[in-house]
């Protein structure tokens, strides 16, 4: 079942994937047209996932509206990742004074729970698609950091870095050539945990009104548009819902897929 899972999880984020970025050629309505003669219209031919208050296609608008959920979801988790793995690879490399301060950092960071901490961020400044992917990225890298010190540990007490430090090769050389090879799976394990959260903070954000402004839309603002007609028009909150939910778990699920290969590549090297 486990060699399964992998080609599941990847056929359907790909064919998620290609209709947010491709759909818009095949499926022709706009998003943004108001139509007074369809409004709230239940899923049809015409309207296939139906219409919301302001008759606008729900459909086109989940597909144009995926665009920035999917690109903060993956710009955010890229760099929220890559700062975490090169703050804490320094860490665990240079331990000391350096150690001691990037714990200090990640405590203070942690003290706060991350969502009430992107709440006050964003409350200071207007949202959008940059913004939000530089906010939860800064409020993301911490458990990659975390991670990645940890690791950096054992990968330093190995011999054959405590040669190359006696012979004085450059850190940067060490880190970029020996760390980075040995350490890439936490890496890729921690990016795709972060699309998924990144994701769901983007629309927890959008859907409380502090996210992406109109006109321009994602899941989270369309979810969040639906609930006040969820009684007599549940197809607009359930569409944008069930994308969101079906990225984010087919993204746990790869992600939990390469954890579980990456412990049982460590379990066989240490026997």
């Amino acid at each position: 079942m486990m060699h399964d899972l992998p080609r599941k999880t990847l056929f359907l984020l790909a064919v998620i994937v290609l209709v947010t970025f491709a759909g818009g050629f095949f499926y022709s309505a706009d998003p943004y047209m108001l139509n007074s003669d369809a409004i709230l219209a239940a899923p049809s031919f015409a309207h296939p996932f139906g219409t919301d208050r302001l008759g606008r296609d729900l459909l086109a608008r989940i597909i144009e509206g995926g665009k920035i959920s999917l690109v903060i979801g993956v710009g955010s988790a890229l760099i929220g990742t890559f700062l975490g793995f090169i703050l804490g690879a320094i860490a665990g490399y240079a331990r000391g004074v350096v150690d001691k301060g990037f714990v200090i950092v990640v405590d203070l960071f942690l003290t706060f729970p991350t969502f009430f901490l992107l709440l006050a961020l964003v409350s200071y400044v207007n949202a959008s698609a940059l913004v939000l992917i530089l906010i939860i990225s800064v409020t993301g890298w911490m458990t990659t950091a975390r991670l990645v010190r940890s690791e950096s540990f054992a990968v330093t007490s190995q011999p054959f870095i405590k040669i190359l430090n006696i012979a004085g090769v450059s850190r940067a050389k060490i880190l970029l050539k020996y760390y980075a090879p040995l350490l890439a799976p936490i890496f890729f394990v921690s990016f795709t945990f972060g699309v998924g959260g990144a994701i769901l903070s983007e629309s927890g954000l959008s859907f409380l009104g502090l996210g992406i402004v109109a006109p321009q839309m994602s899941w989270g603002t369309i979810l969040s548009n639906g609930k006040e007609v969820i009684d007599i028009a549940w197809w607009v909150s359930f569409f944008p819902g069930l994308m969101i939910f079906l990225v984010t778990l087919s993204l746990m699920n790869l992600a939990n897929y390469l954890q579980q290969r990456t412990n049982k590549k460590k379990i066989q090297a240490g026997a």
